[in-house]
């Protein structure tokens, strides 16, 4: 299998073990000061792994330009909307949202940067999609564990979900030609996960924040955890497989977190997923094989 594409099933899986984690602190905290947050926290991890390990050597100046609109429109901007839709949906009904993000980035790719897809791939993409949909849409607990409730307007999460897949899947197209020039990726990462810190901060200054309270050890303990899983190795990962995949098929392999989160929340929650769950994962999976084996 291509090494940048199971990076983007890594970036899947780190995605999806956030996703079960970030609950606790996301309510307490809310979307825009959490994501700032774990933004901070990423920095300061990414500026010594970047320096320790020399890598800025051949990073071109021209590329920041490009790193730093990647990082508003898909970490500010996508990530602070897709915690609002965890927040108001959950994170099973939030990554069925969340994954349109696929189909928008093949569109894109297609439109901005002149990618083709061979029809084998083309075709696994859309049965990728179908099969997350089966399987995360198909889960009905019988017991409505906190991880499964909706709060607030519908139509606002949904939203909140539609923003976040589109700002995803910008972010990775304006990322991809400097990740395909060779830019290293935590390099990239640095630039991206800072600009977007700083972007919110300065956003969060211009208006007065609700008061939270103290904030438990275990909520910073939890949103660490989020941000060196989903942030650090997520989207550094998630980098790499733009350096040598295709935007449509990273963002379509990357998008696959609800279907491995399914297991991960039938052991938070104790709620098995229904047969139409693991009917969808199977679709998925083989959706994955037409896209592996073209």
């Amino acid at each position: 299998m291509p090494i940048h594409e199971l990076a983007a099933l890594g970036a899947a899986l780190c995605w999806a073990v956030t996703g079960t984690i970030v609950s606790g602190p996301l309510r307490l905290m809310g979307a825009q000061r959490f994501n700032r947050l774990r933004g901070w926290m990423v920095v300061a991890a990414l500026a010594l792994i970047v320096l320790a390990g020399g890598r800025w050597a051949g990073f071109q100046h021209a590329w920041v330009l490009a790193l730093a609109a990647s990082g508003i429109v898909g970490i500010m901007l996508g990530d602070t909307f897709n915690y609002a839709a965890v927040d108001r949906l959950g994170p099973r009904r939030a990554g069925a949202v969340f994954a349109l993000n696929a189909p928008m980035a093949a569109l894109l790719g297609w439109a901005a940067l002149d990618e083709t897809l061979v029809p084998q791939a083309a075709l696994g993409i859309a049965v990728t999609v179908a099969g997350v949909a089966i399987a995360v849409l198909g889960r009905r607990p019988v017991r409505l564990h906190r991880l499964e409730q909706t709060t607030g307007a519908l139509w606002v999460g949904v939203g909140a979900g539609l923003l976040a897949a589109l700002g995803q899947a910008a972010g990775s197209l304006i990322a991809r030609p400097v990740m395909a020039a060779g830019a290293d990726p935590y390099a990239a990462s640095l630039i991206r996960v800072a600009v977007s810190a700083l972007a919110l901060t300065a956003m969060m200054g211009l208006r007065s924040e609700p008061p939270v309270g103290r904030i438990p050890p275990a909520a910073w303990a939890l949103t660490a955890a989020t941000a060196a899983i989903g942030l650090l190795l997520g989207m550094t990962l998630l980098l790499f497989a733009l350096q040598g995949g295709k935007v449509g098929i990273v963002s379509t392999l990357s998008a696959t977190s609800p279907v491995l989160i399914l297991p991960l929340l039938w052991l938070r929650t104790g709620q098995p997923p229904t047969g139409a769950s693991w009917a969808g994962a199977a679709v998925a999976v083989a959706g994955l094989a037409l896209i592996f084996l073209r």
